[in-house]
């Protein structure tokens, strides 16, 4: 299997090198140069999520020096529980509760995945330089991206997050994490983290002396492995109901469900895939003009979406040669008010007994707006993580998760910077802690 840029069809690079350059030379992010065709109905897959992604990865690591090694990577990072749990038989509600990871977060399936590969290139070459992850957030990818990558050998990791753009329990949790990782408050946006992740890239001379790659989800190896839960959870619900799943999937920077659509590409038995925006809502406005154009993100509720410019509209234009309508056939969106997710947030308690982050709570919003049936919404963050929001809503105290918990009790830390190149460089060069 070859990985080519979104930006150049041409020239085939290895998946390590796809991993460990992040983003291609040219700017663009990396995608498989085919999809091989996996399911098969009359074929039985293992029900344990390792086995079952080690049978669907085998394609994408052929001829890689990862392949041996691959057992091990599935093995390492899913080591919790993705379950697939029907809330209502009457309208086939189902929920896909992706938060059971060490930071509560879909995105702890990701980080562990990729930090469990950069662990078995380093076997495969020992004398390799130090890396130095840089990766922006939003709130729950700095959590996740710290928590897989803490003390591991030869690794650095710098976390870029909004100085006013995160929930405080994200917040405590991402700057939780010492030694290895640092994390920085910037004065601005996530789009300004984003935006200054991709000039550290642009920046050869930059990237080059930090050793810089990235564990955003421009990185293809965070795609990958959120490709998973979607093949399973639609194969498992196909062989229960002999229908194709929707999923409605709560969409920041749009990896989670280009992830979808790969799953869908591999064959596997996926409808429509419906994206989520709260009022940033650049995805939603593009299915409604055909346009695709990036503005200013603003804050809302469900902060893990506040996104203005996501990284993988890039990634979904060029799986159409950059024809909007094309999507229509296996994608849609729509947007959400801030007023909307506080009524489902409510209503969700009220009618089946669950407590919902503001993220997820979009997609219930949704389905019930556009009624739609055989729905797989997605639980992208436990509860927890927002208290202050979702507490005075169901008038109720919600239980933290034991791993959560552990870490809001550690001692917590960051610094500081203005959103410039230069700033970033500065804190690149220090020694980190050790």
């Amino acid at each position: 299997m070859k990985y080519i840029s979104t930006r150049n069809k041409d020239i085939g690079h290895s998946l390590e090198d796809a991993l460990r350059r992040g983003l291609a030379k040219d700017g663009g992010l990396f995608v498989p140069a085919s999809f091989p065709r996996i399911y098969d109905s009359a074929k039985t897959f293992p029900e344990a999520y390792p086995e079952f992604a080690r049978q669907v990865f085998a394609p994408f690591f052929e001829q890689s020096v990862l392949q041996p090694h691959l057992e091990e990577i599935c093995k390492n990072t899913f080591t919790f529980d993705l379950p697939l749990r029907e809330m209502g038989e009457e309208d086939k509600t189902t929920l896909l509760e992706l938060f059971w990871g060490p930071t509560a977060a879909f995105k702890d399936v990701g980080a562990r995945f990729l930090a469990n590969c950069f662990a078995a290139l380093q076997q495969t070459n020992p004398a390799a330089n130090e890396l130095t992850i840089l990766v922006a957030t939003s709130g729950d990818t700095g959590g996740a991206v710290a928590s897989a990558f803490h003390h591991q050998p030869d690794i650095r990791v710098l976390i870029l997050f909004p100085d006013k753009g995160v929930a405080p329990r994200q917040r405590q949790q991402l700057t939780a994490f010492d030694g290895n990782v640092t994390s920085v408050a910037v004065e601005g946006t996530f789009d300004d983290c984003q935006r200054l992740v991709k000039e550290a890239f642009a920046d050869t001379a930059l990237t080059e002396k930090h050793q810089l790659t990235s564990a955003n989800s421009i990185n293809i190896g965070r795609l990958l492995p959120q490709s998973i839960y979607y093949a399973h959870a639609s194969a498992s619900y196909f062989r229960t109901h002999q229908r194709c799943p929707n999923f409605i999937i709560p969409s920041g920077n749009v990896g989670n469900a280009t992830a979808a659509l790969w799953a869908k590409k591999m064959g596997f038995p996926i409808g429509q895939i419906i994206m989520t925006n709260n009022a940033n809502d650049v995805v939603a406005e593009a299915f409604r003009s055909m346009i695709f154009s990036p503005r200013a993100s603003i804050t809302t509720l469900a902060n893990a979406m506040d996104v203005g410019n996501p990284s993988n509209m890039e990634r979904l234009l060029f799986s159409v040669d950059g024809k909007m309508e094309s999507l229509q056939k296996d994608m849609a969106a729509d947007s959400v008010a801030d007023d909307e997710i506080e009524k489902q947030i409510k209503k969700v308690k009220s009618v089946y007994g669950e407590i919902i982050c503001p993220h997820t709570a979009t997609a219930f919003e949704i389905r019930e707006r556009h009624a739609i049936a055989d729905s797989i919404c997605v639980a992208t963050a436990h509860p927890a993580k927002f208290p202050e929001i979702v507490e005075p809503l169901i008038n109720e105290v919600i239980t933290i998760p034991d791993s959560l918990a552990s870490i809001l009790k550690k001692p917590t830390s960051n610094e500081f910077m203005a959103p410039q190149l230069q700033d970033l460089d500065a804190i690149l060069s220090r020694k980190p802690a050790p």
